[in-house]
């Protein structure tokens, strides 16, 4: 069974987390399972970057992901060539390094 390793996070998870996930779900799907409340704004329907994560390690055992989830990713803060949405983004096979963003841009809830 894949284990997710979740960095620490301020105030997500301030001592990280290691989890274990089922082929096939998504790293926002196990994190909300286990207390982990990465904000997901559009309710995972691809259609905002709230849940945005930095695989660290085992990037290349996910599926590849589509132009609709890259388009949304070029609005993400702090993208990096291993980011990917939470809510897309499907555990595989192999053990994951995730980084949650300390920043997350939600034009629906930013009231500045």
């Amino acid at each position: 069974m894949p284990k997710i390793i979740f960095l620490p996070h301020e105030e997500l998870c301030p001592d990280g987390a290691v989890i274990d996930a089922q082929s096939g779900d998504s790293i926002l799907d196990v994190a909300l399972e286990n207390g982990i409340e990465i904000e997901h704004a559009c309710e995972k329907s691809c259609a905002c970057t709230t849940c945005h994560v930095i695989v660290r390690e085992g990037f290349d055992s996910l599926d590849e992901s589509d132009e609709l989830e890259d388009d949304m990713l070029d609005k993400a803060w702090g993208l990096e060539p291993e980011s990917r949405l939470g809510c897309q983004a499907t555990v595989a096979d192999e053990d994951l390094v995730v980084e949650i963003p300390k920043y997350t841009l939600n034009h629906a809830a930013e009231d500045h």
